[in-house]
């Protein structure tokens, strides 16, 4: 018997572009997990294609939770039929709760085991570190009390890592850079409940990098970081607005 051919970095590359424009995220996940097991770090091409896929398969579970979540709440304020029907509609809830904890659990796993040991310092740390940011913030956002309070610890430890790294190492106006405080200052809006602590982080992130925008930047550079601040404005209208409207309340 012939033995095994290993699967060259170009073929596992190839492979993986082919399960993006096919809309296969899982396929795409296990080409780029062969890939750095076989060849270890990441390009940065390799690295967005696994952040893609996460990205699409979380969101589209992410969507799915919040529906069944209204539907739930709905079937519980107004029930519609036997108490029974309430009790499978949460049943549907756990199913994708658990679906989506074993996505963010896997690919924080793969951060912890792989990627970050290899991580050069720089925009790359803070990319690892940004993504395990993001995944216990999702596992944060759906768990029950005493989990939640731990994943959210988990993902705070890794954005202040992250942005500490971004502060000392990256440009105001990098789009990894703007991308983790916009993502961070969600983190303090949605887990934490503090639109004063993500106006705060958010506003500073925004000033500091309109401060530095200039004609040196690459075409997509600039394209990619100001899509970061306009999507970092519209957050700080809305927060913005929220705090207005607690202040008026407590008056």
């Amino acid at each position: 018997m012939s033995p095994a051919r290993v699967i060259s970095r170009e073929e596992y590359l190839l492979l993986a572009k082919v399960a993006e424009e096919a809309e296969r995220y899982e396929d795409l996940v296990a080409q780029i997990k062969g890939l750095t097991q076989t060849y270890g770090a990441l390009t940065i091409e390799e690295r967005n294609l696994l952040s893609v896929a996460y990205k699409n398969i979380t969101n589209a579970l992410r969507s799915s939770w919040r529906i069944v979540d209204s539907l739930e709440r709905l079937e519980s304020a107004h029930p519609t039929g036997p108490p029974r029907h309430l009790a499978l509609i949460r049943q549907q809830r756990s199913k994708i709760e658990r679906e989506l904890a074993d996505v963010c659990k896997d690919v924080i796993q793969l951060l912890d085991d792989c990627l970050l040991a290899t991580a050069a310092a720089g925009e790359e740390t803070v990319f690892y570190y940004k993504m395990r940011g993001d995944y216990y913030r999702y596992l944060a956002e759906f768990a029950q009390q005493q989990e939640r309070s731990r994943y959210s610890d988990l993902s705070l430890g890794a954005y202040k890592f992250a942005y500490k790294h971004a502060l000392a190492l990256l440009e105001p106006t990098h789009p990894t850079r703007l991308g983790l405080a916009l993502n961070f200052a969600v983190y303090y809006h949605d887990v934490r409940k503090s639109p004063e602590r993500a106006c705060h982080l958010g506003k500073h992130a925004f000033d500091e990098a309109v401060a530095c925008l200039d004609d040196s930047s690459s075409l997509q550079v600039m394209r990619d970081s100001m899509m970061i601040l306009q999507l970092l404005r519209d957050d700080l209208v809305i927060w913005s607005g929220e705090m207005q409207r607690g202040r008026l309340h407590h008056h």
